[in-house]
């Protein structure tokens, strides 16, 4: 792995510094110095790259896709989001139905997205686990950044739709939130036995895969659109003392001071949508911007393939025109994802010590004429604009 020496950027640390004119060294996948850097160019090892100027930034990241298990190009036989005839099913990780071949990862990385949150669809009260990986490589081991990372449940009205016809629950927002309590606080009773009965414990699957989400390791991942269904999460949320993250969070501009006060982080989106739900009627790009000004931790999202992943920076800008502070939209799209999602120590900002996932833009990305110029992910460029290193 070959050392990587930045130079002549305006470096977007994302961490409360900008380098007029700075440089970073990268070294063995991992960020070295960032700032004003003195160094021996001439060296063998060594790749030198002048950003002439552009910005240069971490990695942007996704932190609500299905990208690789609802596959572009590929109709029902590439679709794995949604195992839908079962409506909890937490042991099912998103890792064994994402297919790194898909063509979004590449869209992904030319549009400088070099980490994304994956995994299944809100088909299922429960629908099993999130994985936080990497958009380069072909095997799907080998871009895992954290996994399991979340686990995620759904409120409202797919499940509702997916199940109304097969006579069985849920069909009822009431049999939901039930459901997904009883499976709760049985997973609960089985952590307990084991704990104290650790010698005599005969393990059940399902339930094992419950355990991070209850020692609060990972979050449970909460698909809401509409205010009644993020009241909800949170209630349940707060009965049983998890971590939780809201996601779309559909109306969440008219319930904002309540969503500041529970202290839940909302991803946001998708926006470029369509409303083509009853739930998503009042779904806009004004959403992020009231979440973020009354406090709440705030993250952008395209739930690719809903909106297309390369859009996400463009839905960044479209919430920072409807009053998302311009620096809280970078960050909505780098170090706030990174945040919510448990992998800031990795990802999101431009520091010595996290892994060197870099990118070069003509410009501000939130913009609809930038252009990547260069995607560096794990220390090796994965991406170039013809003629930009030439």
């Amino acid at each position: 792995m070959s050392r990587i020496f930045i130079k002549n950027g305006k470096i977007m640390t994302m961490a409360g510094l900008i380098h007029e004119h700075g440089s970073i060294l990268l070294e063995e996948g991992k960020i070295q110095a960032v700032g004003k850097i003195q160094i021996d160019e001439k060296k063998e090892d060594l790749t030198v790259i002048d950003a002439k100027g552009n910005w240069v930034m971490p990695g942007l990241m996704e932190a609500h896709c299905h990208i690789g298990i609802s596959e572009e190009k590929k109709g029902m036989e590439g679709d794995d989001c949604n195992e839908n005839v079962e409506p909890v099913t937490p042991w099912l990780r998103g890792i064994d139905a994402i297919n790194p071949m898909d063509a979004a990862f590449d869209d992904a990385v030319r549009a400088g997205i070099t980490t994304v949150m994956a995994g299944p669809g809100s088909s299922n009260v429960v629908g099993g686990q999130f994985a936080v990986i990497k958009t380069k490589g072909r095997c799907i081991d080998d871009l895992i950044l954290k996994a399991p990372a979340a686990m995620k449940v759904a409120f409202g009205e797919n499940p509702k739709v997916n199940y109304s016809g097969q006579g069985k629950m849920p069909v009822t927002r009431m049999s939901i939130a039930g459901m997904l309590r009883q499976e709760i606080f049985a997973a609960k009773q089985y952590l307990e036995n084991k704990e104290s009965n650790a010698e005599n414990f005969e393990e059940d699957f399902q339930y094992e895969s419950w355990i991070p989400v209850l020692k609060k390791e990972i979050p449970i991942k909460a698909h809401v659109h509409r205010a009644d269904d993020i009241f909800t999460a949170l209630r349940i949320a707060k009965e049983f003392d998890l971590n939780i993250t809201l996601d779309h969070c559909s109306e969440g501009h008219l319930i904002a001071e309540a969503i500041a006060k529970s202290g839940a982080p909302a991803i946001v989106g998708p926006d470029f949508a369509s409303r083509n739900k009853i739930e998503v009627q009042n779904m806009a790009f004004k959403t992020a911007g009231i979440l973020q000004k009354a406090g709440t931790l705030v993250a952008i999202t395209t739930d690719h393939p809903v909106s297309i992943i390369k859009s996400l920076p463009l839905c960044a800008g479209m919430a920072v025109k409807a009053g998302l502070p311009l620096e809280e939209g970078l960050k909505a799209i780098t170090i706030n994802p990174a945040v919510i999602c448990g992998v800031e120590d990795r990802v999101g900002s431009l520091e010595v010590g996290k892994d060197a996932d870099v990118v070069i833009f003509s410009g501000n990305p939130m913009e609809v004429f930038t252009e990547t110029l260069c995607t560096i992910i794990d220390g090796n460029i994965v991406y170039q604009k013809e003629g930009f290193l030439t």
